[in-house]
């Protein structure tokens, strides 16, 4: 069904592999095709959990695809830019948990991909790097925008405009990665992380997510207002009151 990704269904957990060997380059089809996933698994009642990685054990992605890039017009680099930001959009606001397991490097456009899911676990061999400014250009897929929202400005600033390649150690020290493990256990350690939230409400696990991604762009009085707003939804579905019986009864909930 896609060219450019492998999608696999599996127990309530979608494993999206890119698969564009050998470093899985970013380019149109791949974005299209992202952005096609992303609305499929939303749409997919089945699925609770995302995992995105790469093919291989080189890279998760190693940056956008230069060789297509290199020769557009503006306009035309324009109309690019509108098919990545639509894809990576539609990725960041899925209603499920996202868990990025990133088995290599993960430069330009792959470290942006990352900044869209909920959560990062890198290799012990990933390496990260926003090194547009080496070409004489910047992140145009929300790294000036997503890296500083996670990070801070000044981590931010120092990754954007120098441009240096960082470990996965070092990425994790600063936040950019939840945890580092063997790249012998990354997929089952995401794999684990997925059947984790896999048991979680999924009702609330997609307010929780739509409460964090809307409330970073209001100021704190209003995001306050509407995480009231949505503790009163959750609080009237189902899986509240088998949260709140099982704890009663001192059981495992069964949420639906």
């Amino acid at each position: 069904m896609y060219e450019t990704i492998n999608l696999i269904v599996e127990e309530g957990i979608a494993t999206v592999t890119l698969n564009r060997p050998p470093v899985n380059p970013l380019n149109s089809k791949m974005f299209a095709e992202l952005g096609q996933v992303a609305a499929e698994l939303e749409a997919d009642p089945a699925v609770r959990v995302v995992i995105i990685t790469g093919s291989g054990d080189k890279a998760f992605v190693a940056g956008a695809d230069i060789n297509e890039m290199k020769d557009l017009t503006p306009v035309a680099m324009y109309k690019f830019c509108q098919v990545s930001g639509s894809a990576f959009r539609a990725l960041e606001n899925i209603c499920k948990p996202t868990i990025a397991a990133i088995n290599g490097l993960a430069f330009g456009g792959g470290c942006e991909l990352t900044l869209t899911c909920d959560f990062r676990i890198a290799a012990d061999t990933a390496k990260f790097a926003l090194p547009e400014i080496n070409l004489g250009i910047m992140p145009g897929g929300g790294g000036t925008q997503r890296l500083p929202r996670l990070l801070g400005a000044a981590k931010a600033k120092e990754m954007l405009m120098l441009g240096d390649i960082i470990d996965a150690n070092a990425a994790c020290q600063c936040g950019l990665v939840n945890k580092v493990v063997p790249l012998s256990e990354l997929m089952n350690e995401a794999k684990a992380l997925a059947k984790k939230l896999a048991g979680k409400s999924s009702l609330a696990l997609s307010i929780i997510k739509n409460s964090v991604n809307q409330g970073l762009n209001m100021n704190l009085g209003e995001a306050l207002d509407f995480e009231t707003k949505n503790f009163i939804l959750v609080f009237t579905g189902d899986d509240r009151r088998e949260g709140f019986s099982a704890f009663v009864e001192k059981r495992k909930p069964k949420f639906t």
